[in-house]
């Protein structure tokens, strides 16, 4: 058994062991197994049959995981993303108007796009245009928008007539529960307790279970039979999503891709000690490919973009050098499975804990940010601010891009801007046209 693994992963050449790899595995495991809970609640938000949503969540992990391992060969694990997926539900699928085939559609037609930008290279060319301010304020501005959607679904936060938004009612035991869900969590985080989101997740559900605000649901809470995705598969409407009014959706989704996977991978592999003294990362190519067949996957099964996941960073710091951690995150998504009955147990108010400590974790990447030069801060800032408060990740791409390039321009800087960053703010500035049509 050693051997074959030493041959396919090659153990020895990255310093690792199989020990060391499982061990990886399991922790990665456990920082990131909460999606379960997470992502399948937001896809039935959507209007898709909660069942099937848990088993595409799934299968999507394990299949696209085992191709991250066992083919690019990185210790990641990949899994519908949490930022995409509350954008496809609590825009696409919401303000936008659109139906969750139609979403798919979207996904699936956002993953082919990224597949030939991935081949072709365009891809590099586009990240390499946007400046860093940008990106790390793409990432803390999606989390504005996860922790906004985890106050709202909590009860924390509440619509209002006159200020729109407002605290909500402290004293409704579902809000106090996912309060304390959270204290609890950022404190295991503090202390670097491995699992600490999947630990506030089941402590808070069993506490509202003790104390009568759910209720388990009737049947048998361990499945026999391995669950499939019946009602979701295949279901994306591709000739709905080539509608003109899903450019903007198209192109968000694309765009999310891009920057969400690179910062990730690259971030990974700078911990793994992957990057070369030219900076060049093995196997990059092949993990930007796995994930862009993921989101094809995705859609054909029943869920959204799929995404490196950034909680792996915990497999790697175990010690995970190679795609043995990812086999083994798969494996442990497989057993999973088997208790999808469970995930009907875990409430709305049990898992936005984790969306506002998600959000709060994105948020570290606003130090990167100049701030001192306001021709930066101002994108950034609009970019940051607009993602929750117009509850559209698309709009503070926009208004990000094209106020990044105007004041380059108006301050006589325009030579500083790329061809490519031109075009991209052109775009964000028909697709708003298009939208106020």
């Amino acid at each position: 058994m050693r051997p074959m693994m030493e041959r396919l992963f090659r153990l020895s050449a990255h310093g690792t062991s199989v020990r060391q790899e499982c061990l990886a595995g399991l922790t990665s495991f456990m920082a990131m197994c909460y999606l379960i809970f997470v992502v399948p609640g937001m896809l039935a938000d959507a209007g898709m049959p909660r069942e099937s949503a848990v088993a595409s969540t799934i299968w999507v992990t394990i299949l696209i995981t085992l191709i991250m391992g066992l083919w690019a060969r990185f210790p990641v694990g990949v899994a519908p993303g949490l930022g995409i997926t509350a954008f496809f539900a609590y825009y696409v699928c919401g303000p936008a108007g659109y139906t969750w085939q139609t979403g798919l559609g979207a996904v699936f037609i956002s993953g082919i796009v990224f597949l030939l930008l991935t081949v072709t290279r365009v891809r590099q060319m586009i990240i390499d245009a946007v400046p860093e301010d940008l990106k790390s304020a793409i990432v803390v501005g999606v989390g504005a928008y996860i922790a906004f959607i985890g106050m709202q679904n909590c009860g924390l936060v509440v619509a209002n007539a006159s200020t729109f938004v407002a605290l909500g009612h402290l004293n409704r035991p579902p809000t106090l529960l996912a309060v304390g869900g959270l204290l609890l969590i950022g404190t295991l985080l503090s202390r670097n307790v491995p699992g600490a989101m999947l630990i506030g997740i089941l402590a808070v559900t069993f506490a509202g279970l003790a104390l009568g605000v759910s209720r388990l649901p009737e049947g048998d809470l361990i499945s026999f039979s391995v669950p499939l995705p019946t009602e979701t598969f295949g279901q994306m409407d591709l000739v709905g999503a080539l509608d003109h009014g899903l450019f903007s959706i198209i192109f968000t989704l694309t765009m999310v891709d891009l920057f969400d996977n690179m910062g990730v991978l690259i971030g990974l592999a700078r911990k793994a000690g992957f990057v070369r003294e030219d900076g060049h990362i093995d196997n990059l190519d092949r993990a930007l490919v796995t994930d862009s067949i993921g989101t094809m996957t995705s859609a054909v099964l029943g869920a959204t973009t799929a995404t490196s996941y950034l909680e792996c960073a915990a497999g790697v710091a175990q010690g995970g050098r190679t795609g043995l951690t990812a086999v083994v995150i798969a494996a442990l998504f497989g057993l999973a499975l088997f208790l999808t009955p469970l995930v009907a147990v875990v409430p709305g108010y049990a898992t936005a804990p984790v969306l506002i400590i998600v959000g709060a974790l994105m948020m570290q990447d606003v130090v990167h940010i100049r701030f001192q030069d306001f021709s930066v801060a101002l994108p950034a800032f609009l970019t940051i601010i607009l993602m929750p408060l117009t509850f559209n990740v698309a709009t503070g791409f926009g208004f990000g891009f094209i106020s990044f390039v105007a004041l380059r321009l108006l301050c006589g800087r325009g030579r500083e801007v790329s061809p490519i960053m031109y075009i991209v703010a052109a775009c964000f500035a028909a697709n708003f046209i298009l939208r106020s049509l």
